[in-house]
């Protein structure tokens, strides 16, 4: 992956390549999805009434709009700008993504996953490790069956129980 358009900083870890935003968007979804405990608490053992001390949610509610509006552009932006690298993972920097594979290997030959674990790890201390970027996954959500068809269909059958028409009409009728 790759954002060339945008220039990052790690601080003093000048080796430091990931994007920073996706760090940050994670961290302010984060601090969205604690918003309901916030409120929760702010609401805790109210006597009946009016309540002045309501008025304080605003502080943390209308704040996370934004946050999460501004969140959501940064990431179609980031997205919108990301160019994929087909074959980064040849460069022997990655041989060890590939150490879980020669492991599975191992057990569907029928070594028994720790003596696989260990001997993998033994090799890989010894210099010795051997490995194949060519993968073979089938199960559903791997690589080279990611389901993406299957998954857009629940999307939009998701999308599809929503009731947006009946909600555009009753706010135009309230615009009216």
């Amino acid at each position: 992956m790759s954002l060339q358009v945008f220039k990052f900083f790690g601080g003093f870890l000048v080796h430091k390549k990931n994007p920073d935003v996706f760090e940050l968007i994670r961290s302010h979804c984060n601090r969205i999805k604690a918003l309901p405990n916030e409120i929760m608490m702010m609401t805790t053992n109210l006597p009946s009434g009016y309540h002045r001390d309501l008025q304080l949610l605003k502080e943390h509610l209308f704040p996370a709009f934004k946050t999460l509006k501004d969140c959501i552009e940064m990431a179609g932006l980031m997205l919108s700008n990301i160019e994929i690298r087909k074959d980064i993972l040849v460069d022997e920097k990655y041989k060890y993504l590939y150490s879980v594979e020669e492991v599975n290997k191992l057990v569907n030959a029928g070594m028994p996953f720790r003596d696989a674990y260990k001997k993998v790890g033994r090799d890989i201390e010894a210099g010795k490790f051997k490995y194949d970027i060519s993968v073979h996954h089938t199960h559903e959500g791997s690589i080279g069956n990611l389901c993406t068809e299957e998954i857009k269909k629940q999307m939009q059958k998701i999308i599809g129980s929503f009731p947006f028409a009946s909600v555009h009409s009753a706010i135009d009728s309230l615009l009216k």
